[in-house]
């Protein structure tokens, strides 16, 4: 009896063996990585086309459509992918349904923390978002290429040495984004100084982090897993060098740069995720960092030409780095005005430029402007709007703004457009900015020095909407308050808008 139970199960686990190893379908895996791959080069050429449509306003909102489909496809390939592969004995052993379990429980955890944040997050809070959402990127940078060193596959082994360079590269890279996002966030959100770190010989101190980096990358290399000990350690100490790095680069950087560091951390994060589809064998994550990293680059390097700065010193991270001189000049009096003053101001007019900032957007006074302008155009006043590549704290936050309050994109304005029509402008009002319509950034040697401005103060008449007399993020004085043709209209922009409207 007890042989034939024991040839009974001999003969069941053989038959169970070979049931599994029928699974393992070369055709199948084949099949399933050339979809996978087709899939991916959709959802590639839908990401290009959604970075086209974000090129201007007006195709904005289909370039997000565009974004979202190849994100979609993108997901449903992968997790498909993931599925038919665990099915058929691929590279994961775990099974399907624990598979999908755990990538279920990831999306659950991911939506749970984004879906409300999504929902309540104000447009004047999008920056810090963003620069949050930039740190887990390189977080996840940082963990993927640890995990990758701790867990090598046969792929990697035959290639071990570029491998490990990837890793390291990875890490590196993801660990500079994560610290200067984290940096950026606090800066950006006010709860750290936005004044420029500025610590002796910061540049060498940087050049000394980078090389010891780079010999900590030839050891790691060369230790790789026959020697694990030396290979932690190289990565270990490179690990908080570029921790340190990511913070000094951001923290030297003045306040009133911000909106050129969160497109620079947009482009470090694109290509902390090229990395880590390097270190995962995943094309499209390799395609989609890049095109994140190689647009975020431009768009950091276009700004600084609008700001007259340096794009290497962003790198560096000496942008902005320059201290607020103590500024004991006697600006005068200013003047103050009321709404009711103003609405007769602009009943007279013929021309009117409206400049807007970052107080706009943190009074939410987008709508009431947007009304204000209805109400001049239809009676007969010629409105136009100015505005600064630096507005706000973002790239292009000022222009979504409008966008949201239904202005019309025609009359929206670059600055470079309207610098030399100041001239010809009855009333300019400046609703919420102050360094980008700053002069003493004609001053050689002041903080903002040689940054380009809206020339405001060469119109007839300026009103300046402003909740107080404080100076702006650059933490500079601003000479315009005090001119002879220049008067504050102190308070709520949103309020003060609107009790003009009511007076029109």
């Amino acid at each position: 009896m007890n042989q034939l139970l024991l040839s009974h199960t001999n003969i069941t686990v053989a038959s169970a063996a070979a049931a599994t190893q029928n699974l393992v379908n070369p055709t199948v895996l084949e099949w399933t990585d050339k979809l996978t791959n087709l899939a991916y080069l959709a959802a590639a050429l839908l990401f290009i086309l959604a970075l086209a449509g974000l090129a201007k306003q007006q195709t904005a909102s289909r370039g997000n459509r565009f974004g979202m489909a190849g994100m979609t496809i993108a997901l449903i390939a992968t997790i498909a992918k993931a599925v038919i592969n665990s099915i058929n004995g691929g590279d994961n052993s775990t099974g399907p349904l624990v598979t999908l379990l755990l990538i279920a429980v990831a999306m659950l955890l991911g939506a749970g923390i984004g879906i409300p944040r999504a929902k309540k997050v104000e447009m004047t809070e999008m920056p810090e978002l963003i620069a949050m959402l930039h740190s887990f990127v390189g977080l996840a940078a940082v963990l993927i290429g640890i995990n990758s060193f701790m867990q090598p596959d046969e792929k990697t082994k035959a290639i071990e040495a570029f491998h490990l360079g990837e890793v390291y590269l990875g890490v590196f890279i993801g660990a500079v984004t994560l610290t200067g996002s984290i940096v950026a966030y606090l800066k950006l959100s006010g709860k750290m100084d936005g004044k420029p770190l500025v610590l002796p010989g910061r540049h060498l101190l940087n050049l000394a982090v980078i090389i010891v980096s780079l010999v900590g990358m030839v050891a790691f290399i060369y230790a790789g897993h026959d020697n694990l000990t030396v290979a932690w350690i190289a990565l270990g100490v490179m690990l908080a060098l570029a921790l340190f790095l990511g913070y000094h680069l951001v923290a030297a950087i003045g306040g009133g740069d911000m909106p050129v560091v969160v497109s620079m951390l947009n482009s470090y994060s694109g290509w902390a995720a090229a990395a880590a589809g390097f270190m995962l064998a995943n094309p499209l994550l390799i395609i989609v960092g890049a095109l994140v990293g190689s647009s975020g680059a431009y768009l950091s390097y276009v700004m600084c030409q609008a700001m007259n700065r340096s794009f290497i010193s962003v790198i560096l991270g000496g942008f902005g780095g320059e201290t607020a001189a103590a500024d004991d000049r006697e600006y005068g009096e200013h003047t103050e005005v009321t709404a009711a003053e103003t609405a007769e101001m602009l009943k007279d007019a013929k021309t009117v430029m409206i400049t807007p900032g970052y107080g706009m957007a943190v009074a939410q006074a987008q709508y009431p402007v947007a009304t204000l302008v209805d109400k001049l155009k239809a009676q007969g006043v010629e409105v136009t709007f100015g505005i600064h590549p630096v507005a706000g704290r973002l790239p292009g936050h000022m222009n979504v703004l409008l966008a949201e309050a239904k202005v019309p994109y025609d009359i929206v304005l670059e600055l470079d457009e309207v610098n030399d029509d100041f001239a010809d402008i009855d009333v300019v009002l400046v609703i919420g900015a102050n360094d980008t319509v700053n002069p003493i950034a004609e001053e050689p040697g002041s903080p903002i020095a040689g940054m380009p401005v809206l020339k405001v103060w060469e119109a007839e008449k300026v009103v300046v909407f402003k909740r107080s007399m404080g100076s702006g993020y650059a933490g500079v004085q601003n000479p315009l308050f005090f001119n002879e043709n220049t008067d504050m209209l102190l308070g709520d922009a949103k309020k003060s808008v609107e009790e003009i409207i009511a007076n029109l």
